[in-house]
């Protein structure tokens, strides 16, 4: 069978592209399997990216939205008379408690992103994720358009940012079971944990790369710190449509790791896989080969892709080749187990994550003499101790094999981490810039392995018996709920912060020993297996 009938269901780019490789060079030989997969990580790694970027500039607007105006150069051509100190200002958040509506807009775009995450999983499980991530990519991208058009539209509407914020949470829902789902499908659980928590720094990068484009713009025009991140994410969605194969069968690469693990774990038999291991750059003139036969029936292979050029998947279709899988329900991903512990621990943990998200620039400035671009630039380093921190809590849950006792040991360590930054970060720019980073790493850590590698992990979890298709749902359970905390920190902060930021460490300490406790149960077992473990070996 030919290749051009193995990429039928594969994106038009994707075949462009290969056709152009074997033109250019047609005596290449490469690792096929490993060639699609490293592209799929780059294309989710910057589709990720791009839905941080697009969720950071509010976190710098709200510098500029309410000051005093009399130290500024009015842009030119704008008749300001030099007794006004407001002219830079932009009602309605001209006003005292300022704060309270800015937080309030973070609520607006969280809560409706958790609630819509619940239906997101729903929906992923069902369709065909490339477009579902082209699609909500191109809406966010418009949902950050339209904020900044508010200031060339010369709108002051409290309900037009509220509604906008609303929209760009809702289909900013696509990003993440997408995504963990894409990866999902083309990994499977051998060092997870380490591609996992390098593939996250996407999340830290796209923090960075907002704050450093919004920053770019926000003292000269802050709509253009929205409208240029919406450009950008419109465009990279055209590129994950036309070169994303979200799943190995979609080029002729077989069924997924993960699938053939679990049917090793419980015993199934199922049809012979198809990734052969030295190819050449794939050509119209290769055959797909089998670890036993070779496959030529086109039908077949038809009848086993999980993704075909049609939007939605017909229920019941299976992933694995030997018998129809059902997508999991709602109550069905909640018995499997750790997931509501796992859940709750990321509803505190993604609370003090995204209070920094949204308050950070706010805070740096208000604590220092730093101008509004500075204090933007200062906090981007909260994110590259992320990027560390993420990648550290992978490589232990690999090494150690104990995730829940992972993330808890870095919860331990971030409470006194948290009362020293407040207490001492601001007394010299390298104390501020050493605590803050370290707190990055260790507020992040736990956030980023929950998220990606024991979602994971849960989603195709042993007593699913090789059904893949719970893994987007398992994601949107964990990471809605998640979402809700999420939701809940940005806003009592602006409610709290006026009567002192140190109000806010301390809640952010509580929620950090809740989301310890939720785990506790999980970590007791995690150590009891790991000395039953060893006293196997002791007695060997």
């Amino acid at each position: 069978m030919k290749m051009a009938t193995q990429l039928r269901d594969a994106p038009a780019g994707l075949r462009f592209l290969i056709s152009m490789g074997n033109k250019c060079f047609p005596r290449l030989r490469l690792n096929r399997d490993l060639w699609y997969k490293s592209l799929v990580l780059v294309l989710t790694f910057m589709a990720y990216t791009c839905y941080h970027m697009n969720r950071k500039p509010i976190s710098v607007f709200k510098n500029v939205i309410n000051r005093n105006c009399s130290d500024l150069v009015p842009p030119p051509g704008q008749d300001i008379d030099p007794n006004d100190d407001t002219w830079c200002d932009w009602a309605p958040f001209d006003q005292e408690g300022s704060d309270g509506l800015l937080g309030a807009l973070d609520s607006a775009f969280l809560f409706a992103y958790a609630l819509a995450m619940f239906a997101s999983g729903f929906v992923a499980e069902r369709v065909n994720l490339r477009y579902f991530l082209a699609m909500g990519m191109m809406l966010s991208g418009i949902a950050s358009y339209l904020f900044g058009l508010a200031r060339f539209l010369d709108i002051h509407h409290l309900s037009y940012f509220v509604i906008v914020q609303v929209f760009g949470g809702i289909v900013q829902t696509s990003g993440w079971p997408g995504v963990v789902t894409v990866v999902g499908n083309w990994f499977g659980k051998s060092k997870r944990g380490f591609i996992f928590g390098v593939w996250n720094s996407h999340t830290s990068l796209g923090n960075i790369l907002g704050t450093t484009l919004a920053g770019y713009y926000v003292e000269r025009d802050w709509g253009l710190s929205f409208m240029m991140p919406g450009l950008v994410m419109g465009i990279c969605g055209l590129v994950i449509f036309m070169f994303l194969a979200p799943h190995p069968v979609n080029v002729g690469c077989g069924r997924p790791t993960h699938l053939q693990e679990a049917s090793e774990s419980t015993g199934s038999v199922n049809a012979p896989g198809r990734v052969r291991s030295q190819v050449s750059f794939p050509s119209d003139a290769d055959t797909v080969t089998s670890n036993s036969s070779s496959i030529d029936d086109p039908d077949l292979i038809e009848d086993e892709s999980p993704e075909s050029s049609r939007l939605l998947q017909p229920d019941g279709t299976s992933l694995s080749g030997d018998r129809p899988h059902k997508a999991i329900g709602f109550l069905g991903a909640l018995r499997i187990p750790g997931v509501i512990e796992f859940s709750m621990s990321l509803f505190f943990s993604k609370l003090v994550s995204y209070t920094f998200l949204y308050w950070l620039p706010k805070y740096i400035k208000t604590a220092t003499s730093l101008s509004p671009r500075q204090s933007a630039d200062l906090s981007t380093l909260f994110d590259v101790g992320g990027i560390i921190g993420g990648i550290m809590a992978g490589v232990i849950s690999d090494y150690s094999g104990m995730s829940a006792t992972t993330c808890s040991g870095m919860f331990i360590l971030t409470v006194p981490m948290l009362f020293m930054y407040q207490a001492y970060g601001n007394e010299n720019m390298g104390t501020n810039i050493l605590l803050l980073m370290l707190c990055g790493l260790l507020v992040n850590g736990p956030y980023a392995l929950i998220t990606t590698a024991i979602s994971a992990e849960l989603g195709t979890h042993h007593s699913l018996e090789g059904n893949s298709r719970a893994l987007a749902t398992v994601t949107a359970i964990i990471d809605g709920t998640g979402s809700i905390g999420a939701a809940i920190g940005p806003f009592v902060a602006g409610l709290v912060a006026p009567y002192g930021w140190n109000n806010v460490f301390y809640i952010l300490m509580g929620a950090n020993i809740m989301a310890l406790l939720f785990l506790c149960r999980i970590v007791v077992a995690e150590n009891q297996r790991f000395l039953r473990t060893r006293r196997g070996t002791w007695t060997a």
